[in-house]
Parts: C-alpha cells; sequence; structure tokens
C-alpha cells in the first residue's frame, strides 16, 4: 500500500516544513521551498499542515500507485499525466491502484509538490520528516529519491467530503520578472549608500548556481564600505548575503546555519516562492518594506488560505452552477 518510484526526476525529495530547533547544533532546517505550495497541497486534501509530500525541481518524476489514495498536484506547472492522459492541478485527484502519474520538464515554475491522503511512512527525525540531503537524514533513507525506491502509506484514507470543490484555480508561476519584497538589515550599515541604491533600484538576474541551498544573483556590484566579512552569525530562511564579489545570494531551505558575510537584507517569506519558482536568466527587482508591513502580509496569507479551505469545504451546489460542475468532472475525467 503505497507508491514507487519509476522514475525520479532531477531531485525528488521527501519535504515538510522543516526541522526546527536544532540550528544551535549546527543542522540545518531543511522543508519545502515553496511554502504556499506546500500547504495549498496539504490543505486540498485536509492533511495536517505540515504533513510530508514529494517536492521535485526542473524535470518531476514518474509514480506507480500500488493502492487507492486521493493526491493533490501544486506548483509548477510539469504538465502531469495519469495513464498517458493530462491532469489537473490545484485539485483533489483520486488515483486507483496501478495508475501511473507522470511528470514532464516544468512549463510553468521550477518546482512542484504532490500531496497523499494516506500519508507517506516516513519516519520522524527530530521532529520533522525532511530530507536534509547534506547531513543524509530525515525522508527516505536521508536521500532523494531514485527510480525502485518504493513508499509506504501510514494510513488507508480514500474519501474526502465536498469532492467536487476541492479544486483552485491558481497559476502563479508564468511570468519571468518579479519584485521581491525585503525587510533591510541586519547588517544593513555595513553598505554605503550607493550599494544599497543599487539594490533597491537596479535589476538582478538569476543565474544557474541555484539550488535548496541558496540562490546566486547576476547584477551590478553592491559596494560595502571596508568588508563583506563579519562574526560569523544566525541564517534566516531569505537571507540576502553579499560576498567580497559584491552580487547578492539569498539563502534558502538547505542554507548553513551560521554565515560570516554581511547581509543587506531578508526576503519577506510571502514572496520566497516567487522567488523559489524562478529559472535561470529571469529577473528580479528588490523593494524595500518595513517589519509592520511585511507582518500584514504575512497575516493576509493566513487570510487567503483560510478563505481556500472555506471554499473546498462548500457543497458543489452553493459554489458550482451545472457549467461548472461539467467542468470539474472534466478535468478529473478527461474523454479519450
Amino acid at each position: 500500500m503505497g507508491v514507487r518510484i519509476l522514475k525520479s526526476g532531477m531531485l525528488t525529495t521527501v519535504q515538510d516544513l522543516g526541522r526546527t530547533g536544532y540550528q544551535s547544533q549546527g543542522f540545518g532546517v531543511s522543508g519545502a521551498m515553496d511554502v504556499r505550495a506546500f500547504k495549498i497541497a496539504n490543505l486540498l486534501l485536509d492533511n495536517p499542515e505540515n504533513e510530508a509530500v514529494f517536492e521535485f525541481t526542473l524535470i518531476g518524476p514518474t509514480l506507480q500507485f500500488t493502492s487507492e489514495t486521493i493526491i493533490a498536484i501544486t506548483g509548477g506547472d510539469f504538465q502531469p499525466t495519469i495513464n498517458g492522459k493530462p491532469a489537473p492541478m490545484y485539485t483533489a485527484i483520486y488515483m486507483n491502484r496501478g495508475d501511473i502519474l507522470e511528470f514532464h520538464s516544468a512549463r510553468t515554475g521550477s518546482r512542484g509538490y504532490v500531496a497523499f491522503s494516506s500519508y507517506l511512512d516516513i519516519p520522524v527525525v527530530m521532529g520533522s520528516r525532511s530530507t536534509n540531503i547534506r547531513s543524509s537524514i530525515g525522508g527516505f533513507k536521508g536521500r532523494k529519491l531514485q527510480a525502485g525506491d518504493y513508499l509506504m502509506f501510514r494510513i488507508k484514507r480514500r474519501y474526502l467530503p465536498f469532492f467536487l470543490s476541492r479544486d483552485l484555480d491558481l497559476d502563479e508561476y508564468d511570468q519571468e520578472e518579479t519584485t521581491l519584497r525585503v525587510v533591510m538589515g541586519p547588517q544593513e550599515d555595513h553598505f554605503t549608500k550607493e550599494g544599497i541604491r543599487k539594490f533597491l533600484s537596479e535589476e538582478f538576474e538569476v543565474t544557474s548556481e541555484f539550488d535548496r541551498m541558496g540562490c546566486r544573483l547576476d547584477g551590478p556590484f553592491i559596494a560595502y564600505k571596508n568588508t563583506s566579512d563579519i562574526i560569523s552569525d544566525g541564517i534566516a530562511f531569505g537571507s540576502v548575503q553579499v560576498p567580497s564579489h559584491g552580487k547578492p545570494i539569498i539563502l534558502l531551505s538547505d542554507r548553513q546555519t551560521t554565515g560570516g558575510y554581511a547581509k543587506i537584507a531578508t526576503v519577506v517569506s510571502v514572496d520566497i516562492p516567487k522567488l523559489v519558482q524562478r529559472k535561470t536568466d529571469h529577473k528580479v527587482h528588490f523593494k524595500a518594506i518595513t517589519v509592520q508591513e511585511a507582518q500584514k502580509l504575512y497575516m493576509e496569507e493566513i487570510k487567503e488560505l483560510e478563505e481556500f479551505r472555506r471554499q473546498i469545504h462548500k457543497p458543489c451546489r452553493e459554489v458550482l452552477d451545472c457549467r461548472l460542475v461539467a467542468k470539474r468532472l472534466t478535468k478529473l475525467f478527461p474523454e479519450d
């Protein structure tokens, strides 16, 4: 009773919200890169918010199901198919025993997610099921998934109420340029006024040096006053380091726990998904906001997710007319 990996894709791992409380001992947090897509995948299935999912990058996996379950696919559009037929995203989908779910290369975005109503049978290590590849802990044997791996489910859960309502019309990543809002600091005073001006006004480009640890950007030189070196201190999700070469590096899920380069700013949490779904050569701009504005954005996102939850729990007759019911059924069961 579970799922078999027929093809692993480029980088497919088990992730949840991460391993918190251990950075002081040198263990990174890990966890989903696009937390928004991760949460929506679990929300569509009424899973616990922190339930483990598959995360994949640029090229997705091919999966075979050995028992019935319900799934939800979110994140970038990896052109998913079920038994060779197009599969909908941001929708609860019933999978039968023997069904094959195949992902291809990312049409939009760069990271995708699939959640399971039957819960992956992955041991909890230090409070999390997330894979930390660098430390070889968590997830499935502490590594990325490989062809031939077989992951069991923990429970049999094959029914969800309001099934036809579990469909969100979202497509958030089809763009090559984005603006990331940041809170300045904590070492803003290490940089010249001209360096800060360039950071907030010039255009930067995503490079190929982009993985779960961080994203290196190319663009104008960000000048510092004396040196970019500091006494090592803690690294937050979204910290923007500027080493001596003057180009920003945004640190992400598998970031190191401490770092010795000055941090000019931190990307606000609600905008990190926009960054982690970029591809090489995509353009990035930065905009400074206050801590209070960042907190307001965070609260607005929580309210939005709660609205999604209300939407998928409404009886179908209250939210869909007959034409939309037909459209929903067509998405779930496309014609030959």
